[in-house]
């Protein structure tokens, strides 16, 4: 064992130790005390806009079946083929409700390691946006990625949730557009969805789901990096937070792209090093817009990365920290 500090293949019913901070500064932190109220505020609101709601992201029984694929199948297997760093997990102590969780993208890792990284009380209800026209266009997958990830369909490049009447735009222009296998398979999504829509079946969006009390996981890039640059974030994580008045939790996937390349059908093998770092929930300043507060998102993410990258890679692999 490497004498950093590492969470390795940890137990969900025994406590596990979060790796030890560094003495480097840290940015002041926002008060703790402001984030429970608001998400106290928003759960009180969540109970007047959707105290009937009844689908899968609010069922037990679903919630019981994602515990046993995340924490009994998933999170074992992700953690013993990769070595996992936890860092500052502490920093969510005190967080409750609907909350927004914005990292960088560069593997299919990305999303287990977070899901395995959440405190299980914050993770038990998160959803996660996953691209429609990839995970939601075959029955299985959607299927599978609904039970491990807890998924509700994004339109991929818009960075918003595929609502009916998206959906239903999307299809009319892809039609006119011309076809392409990727066009295509986005046009069969946004049919299916539409075709949800109109048979009475209940659709989904991140701020339906952050007004019901419950946290998303969102990708601000919209797709996976293909060698670990942090891309530009588009600003519909941060409006989400700013319409629902909830905090952003930003956090920095390192190594992930090393570990799992895009492309790639497996990790590689040896349990390389991957480590997932936690900052403080983040609230929009007062007056501040959506793109601002983006910016500000981006900058903590890379902040984080960057303080962290030789802790997890080690000194003599810069590499993630160099790329903008």
């Amino acid at each position: 064992m490497s004498p950093r500090d590492r969470q390795d293949r940890p137990r969900d019913d025994e406590p596990q130790q979060d790796a030890p901070r560094q003495d480097a500064p840290r940015p002041e932190r926002p008060r703790l005390d402001a984030v429970a109220q608001r998400a106290d505020a928003v759960a009180q609101r969540a109970g007047d806009v959707a105290s009937d709601a009844r689908d899968r992201f609010s069922s037990r029984r679903h919630a019981m079946a994602r515990y046993v694929a995340q924490r009994m199948v998933l999170k074992p297997t992700i953690w013993s083929i990769t070595d996992v760093t936890v860092i500052d997990r502490d920093r969510l102590d005190g967080l409750s409700g609907g909350f927004v969780v914005v990292a960088n993208h560069s593997s299919h890792l990305d999303a287990p390691l977070i899901l395995g990284a959440l405190p299980r009380r914050l993770a038990r209800y998160l959803a996660t946006g996953a691209a429609a026209d990839y995970f939601f266009d075959v029955p299985w997958r959607r299927q599978l990625t609904e039970l491990f990830f807890n998924a509700f369909p994004v339109q991929r490049g818009s960075g918003t949730p595929a609502s009916a009447a998206d959906a239903t735009r999307a299809s009319s222009a892809g039609a006119s557009a011309g076809s392409t296998p990727q066009s295509s398979a986005r046009r069969r999504a946004a049919a299916r969805a539409a075709a949800r829509g109109r048979s009475g079946q209940p659709t989904v969006s991140a701020k339906s789901l952050l007004q019901r009390g419950y946290p998303v996981l969102v990708f601000p890039e919209g797709t996976r990096s293909k060698d670990g640059t942090v891309g530009h974030f588009k600003p519909g994580a941060a409006a989400l937070a700013v319409a629902c008045d909830v905090p952003v939790v930003p956090l920095a996937l390192i190594g992930a792209h090393i570990a799992h390349p895009r492309g790639a059908n497996w990790p590689r093998p040896g349990r390389l090093p991957v480590g997932v770092a936690f900052g403080d929930p983040m609230l929009p300043a007062e007056g501040e817009g959506a793109a601002a507060f983006s910016l500000r998102v981006r900058a903590e993410v890379l902040r984080l990365r960057d303080a962290n990258t030789a802790r997890i890679l080690g000194p003599d692999n810069p590499s993630e920290g160099a790329h903008r």
